[in-house]
């Protein structure tokens, strides 16, 4: 079973309101994605904390529908590295 890019953006839209959100599909099989966000939800988080707070967001996918997920989480006016 696959998770669309367009649900996966949902989901995480619905949990970081406000979020600036992008999802790549790496493989075109819906299941490898590199997803990256910036919420004011990882202010003060370190990247442990903040991959914890989206692989939440998505909850089940994570275990079935998502095989590889590529995370990039910056607080606002964050660079990535």
């Amino acid at each position: 079973m696959a998770i669309s890019s367009t649900e996966l953006q949902r989901r995480l839209a619905e949990a970081f309101p406000a979020a600036k959100i992008k999802v790549q599909d790496l493989t075109g099989t819906a299941d490898h994605y590199s997803v990256s966000i910036e919420a004011e939800a990882f202010v003060g988080k370190l990247p442990l904390a903040r991959h914890r707070l989206v692989y939440a967001a998505l909850g089940e996918a994570m275990k079935a529908e998502i095989h590889a997920l590529a995370l990039t989480t910056l607080a606002p006016g964050e660079t990535p590295a």
